[in-house]
């Protein structure tokens, strides 16, 4: 497996758990909202590492069309 496939499996486990995420903030929401923020902040820190993936994945696939 090179780089590129990992970063997309990883890239796809994550955005799986930031799915999860928000559904559980979204369920939480109105019976304990202190858990309810405490999902979301998750989400939001995972959304973070899914944009470094996805620009490190792009960034690789340049490098790759131009040599």
């Amino acid at each position: 497996m090179n780089r590129i496939e990992l970063i997309q499996l990883k890239l796809k486990k994550l955005k799986r758990r930031h799915q999860q995420l928000v559904e559980h903030s979204y369920n939480y929401k109105q019976s304990d909202s202190a858990l309810s923020d405490f999902f979301e902040f998750r989400a939001i820190k995972m959304s973070y590492k899914i944009n470094r993936l996805i620009f490190l994945s792009g960034e690789l696939n340049n490098k790759q069309s131009i040599a």
